[in-house]
Order: structure tokens, then sequence, then C-alpha cells
């Protein structure tokens, strides 16, 4: 079974996206090779069971178990010694990626409070979307109930997108909520 989003993208918002920007070549037609979620957790070094919970965490928001991301050096000021976990990190690709995205459009983003769009800024220049997000609780499979501490996360949404115009236009026809 095909991935609705994938189907979206390859039937509709490519064709639409090659006439809007006429490009030559169908390959130039901009398109999301990966999405990869990060969250930094400075506790981790002190407290081993707020990584455990982290750990789980992602893995339910993404389906795929994270990647323990630790320190290179040792940072006196941080009381961070070298190669001690600071982070976790998940890359998606392919129907992964898609389903992630169709859950963040049309279920987490609607619940975040006082919710107006997101931010054209958050751009970086080469076609690529970041969003950091406040609180886990915006996803449907984390309850209240079950976690320890609230935490945020930073979404960054990788394409193939030349400029950041290419990459709005392809984002927008997903249904990504911008403000106006």
């Amino acid at each position: 079974m095909e991935n609705s989003f994938k189907k979206l993208y390859k039937n509709k918002i490519s064709h639409e996206l090659l006439q809007e920007f006429n490009y030559s070549n169908i390959h130039e037609i901009p398109k999301i090779t990966k999405i990869t979620l990060n969250r930094g957790l400075g506790e981790a070094a002190q407290n081993a069971k707020s990584l455990d919970n982290s750990i789980k965490e992602l893995t339910l928001i993404t389906g795929q178990k994270p990647i323990v991301t630790r320190s290179k050096k040792a940072i006196a000021g941080f009381k961070i010694r070298e190669n001690v976990p600071v982070g976790l990190s998940v890359t998606l690709r392919k129907d992964k990626m898609y389903d992630f995205l169709n859950k963040l459009i049309n279920l987490s983003l609607p619940r975040i409070r006082d919710f107006r769009g997101l931010d054209l800024k958050n751009f970086d220049g080469h076609g690529n979307y970041n969003i950091g997000l406040q609180e886990q609780l915006i996803f449907p499979e984390i309850e209240y109930n079950n976690i320890d501490k609230i935490r945020g996360l930073d979404i960054a949404i990788v394409t193939t997108a030349k400029n950041d115009s290419e990459s709005l236009a392809l984002l927008k026809k997903f249904g990504m909520p911008f403000e106006k």
C-alpha cells in the first residue's frame, strides 16, 4: 500500500511545481529528502532515566529508535565529560518520512496552543525548513500521565529545493500551515 502523502506528491504536487517554476527536467522538481528530529538532553549526563524516557518518547513519535548523540569533548562549564549522552537524533526517510509529515501537519500542529501558523523566517536559505517545538504533548502517541518532564524537540525538513521560495511552494502544497 502506497502512502497517501507520497501518492499526493507523485500524482499532483510534482506536476503543479513543474508548471509553476517551468523546470526543463523532472529531476529539478524539489522533493523532501529527509526529516530529522533532534532533542538536546543536558540533564542526561546526570540522569540516565531522562535519557531512557526520551528514547521511548521519540520511538513512539517516529516509529524508529533514535541514535544517542554523545559529547565530543569535556566542557567544565556545562559539567559534561567526554563521550557522555547529550542528545537524541532520528532521521526519517521514504515512507516513514511521509507518515510523520502527514501526522505533523494534520494531527500535531493543530494541537499547539495559540497556533497561528509556522514562521516563514525558519527557512535556512538553502530550501530547508526548521521547526522548534516547545513540548512533546502535541503528538497523539504521548500521554500526559506517562511523561516525567515536558521537553521540546527540533524538526528539520530537508528538501532538494535550490532556494526558500521553491521549498515554501512545496511545503504549502503538502498543506503546511504557514502564517499569513
